[in-house]
């Protein structure tokens, strides 16, 4: 267990610090304001290589640790967490393609999507099932070399401007054995998307249903055998916790940086703000738990590179423990600003806004308690 970063990691996530301070920082409040999705400045940051962070080399992949995808999604964050939340998201689905996909289907998707060429989305959620995940009910039927989908996804982030959807679908009988999972192309005829969500944040990047009416996808477009596609599905969502708990580490850097500026500027009674013992232990409050999570999400993303015993409980702790600091931290630093912090020209506002959200994806922080409590009693007998 390591408690610093290496010359190599330093380097990867000052890398992705220096892009997100030029590139996206200045913009994320218009971004989000306009509700723009910005296509191009991603496809920027992948060629640094951030558009394949932990795919393999030979398809154009960065071929990265997860404990460096850490780094660069909270790096990133600082700039704009639903960017880079997005962009941690495009990862997910493209590793699940390299990790389960054929030598075929490898070469024939990843390349544009390390480059994001292409964009992917991950298509888990069902407007029936959410937590419940193993529920779903999109059906995939057998028809010659194809299968016929028919169902409904639902807050599909990217969704519209998706060319390649990683869709969880049942080929099966009830339950997570009866799940397969397809690589559906955005053109395919018969996906339909729903309307662009409107959003309490995460405004910079759309999320749609994506509905599918007698969408037929070629059965080699399968990922690994029938009935697997939960467990996929599963071992994407270990490592997307770990980059969503990383973007919320990433947000309230930033609005911790932005209190402490402000604080050095705003005088009351008399004192600069960061003069009052008070806001100063408030301060010190917000980095320690700020520096327990990220240690948490160092430990999580570590043992998932070595594939320990207890990755996915690590991941899911990791999970809810960072998108819980990271909320708090950045509400707090709201709270620190006063009545500038509710104005969205100061951006801390933004930063609480799409924050919230991440204790609700990728397995609500409820799921994510009940995951741990089951390895726990497991564990125990």
């Amino acid at each position: 267990m390591q408690f610093s970063l290496n010359e190599d990691q330093l380097a990867v996530r000052d890398m992705a610090r220096d892009f997100a301070a030029e590139k996206i920082a200045p913009y994320a409040i218009r971004w989000d304001e306009e509700k723009h999705f910005p296509v191009d400045v991603m496809r920027e940051a992948a060629k640094l290589g951030i558009g394949g962070v932990y795919i393999r080399d030979d398809v154009g992949g960065s071929g990265l640790t997860r404990f460096d995808a850490a780094l660069i999604f909270e790096a990133l964050a600082q700039g704009c967490p639903t960017v880079s939340a997005f962009i941690s998201i495009h990862n997910m689905a493209a590793w699940m393609i390299d990790a389960y996909g054929s030598d075929a289907q490898r070469k024939k998707w990843l390349p544009k999507l390390c480059t994001m060429d292409l964009l992917a989305s991950y298509c888990l959620t069902e407007p029936g099932s959410g937590s419940d995940a193993a529920a779903l009910r999109t059906r995939a039927v057998h028809e010659g070399a194809h299968y016929v989908l028919n169902g409904q996804k639902q807050f599909i982030s990217g969704a519209g401007k998706g060319d390649v959807y990683v869709v969880m679908v049942r080929t099966g009988a009830d339950g997570p054995a009866g799940i397969s999972t397809l690589v559906v192309e955005g053109d395919t005829p018969g996906l339909s998307l729903g309307a662009n969500e409107r959003k309490m944040g995460w405004n910079a990047q759309p999320t749609r249903a994506v509905i599918f009416e007698n969408a037929r996808v070629p059965m080699a477009n399968r990922l690994g055998d029938e009935g697997i596609g939960f467990k996929i599905a599963m071992a994407g969502l270990d490592g997307g916790r770990i980059n969503i708990a990383a973007c919320s580490l990433g947000g309230a850097q930033s609005a911790l940086e932005k209190s402490l500026a402000y604080m050095k500027q705003r005088k009351a009674f008399g004192k600069r703000l960061d003069e009052f013992q008070a806001l100063q232990f408030r301060l010190a409050d917000m980095a320690t738990e700020l520096e327990a999570a990220r240690t948490f999400v160092w430990r999580a993303a570590a043992a998932l590179d070595r594939r320990e015993p207890d990755a996915t409980m690590l991941c899911a702790m990791a999970k809810r423990f960072g998108t819980d600091v990271g909320f708090e931290v950045a509400n707090q630093a709201l709270q620190l600003h006063g009545g500038y912090g509710y104005l969205s020209e100061y951006g801390i506002e933004k930063i609480v806004r799409d924050l919230r959200v991440h204790q609700i994806l990728e397995g609500t922080n409820e799921i994510m308690r009940l995951i741990v409590a089951r390895k726990l009693i497991e564990g125990a007998r």
